[in-house]
């Protein structure tokens, strides 16, 4: 037997789902409430409490409600994920606002944007991080971990002790590829 589930979400302690249940009981004769109250929509979905749980407990045919998209999460790509691990069960989802319902053919069509928009967010996301990096670099900084080896403390011990790769690692606390990429270093220097 199917049923209509809800799920609320506000982000800050002071703020209420009660208008968030008002609406969607004008509407709806709902069996089980998921709420997360002072919950960020910018913690992604599966990592909230409440909709972990709702997740687990939705089964094929049912139906899930919330009062607008914004409630599953401020990012498309979360929301997108969320809306099609919910799809993969079988499982309708309902936005009242803006009217958007998996079973529709329009829902379907929102579906499908809402994946485009996902996909040039993560091309904008990358393209930002590309410009970050290129600008980081043409500023002179250095990017990655800092290098804590210093190579010819390295290569001047292991060749004083005529140590192996292994007793050198060892003595320095580092891996043997640490060991040999100083060496080769301070050789090629």
């Amino acid at each position: 037997m199917s049923a209509t589930i809800a799920y609320l979400r506000v982000s800050t302690d002071d703020q209420t789902t009660e208008n968030q249940r008002r609406a969607i009981e004008a509407r709806y004769n709902i069996s089980k409430w998921f709420v997360e109250e002072g919950v960020s929509g910018t913690i992604p979905a599966a990592q909230r409490p409440a909709m972990a749980s709702l997740l687990n407990y939705v089964r094929e045919d049912d139906t899930v409600v919330v009062v607008a998209i914004d409630r599953l999460g401020r990012n498309t790509i979360d929301v997108l994920t969320t809306v099609e691990a919910l799809k993969a069960k079988g499982v309708s989802v309902v936005s009242m606002r803006e009217g958007f319902d998996l079973a529709t053919p329009a829902g379907k069509l929102m579906l499908t944007m809402l994946a485009a928009v996902a996909e040039l967010e993560r091309e904008n996301i990358k393209a930002r991080q590309i410009a970050g990096i290129v600008r980081a670099r043409a500023e002179g900084k250095n990017l990655g971990r800092e290098k804590t080896i210093d190579d010819a403390a390295v290569a001047k011990w292991r060749a004083e002790n005529s140590a192996s790769i292994k007793a050198t690692a060892e003595h320095f606390g580092i891996s043997p590829a640490s060991v040999k990429r100083a060496c080769a270093a301070k050789t090629s220097a």
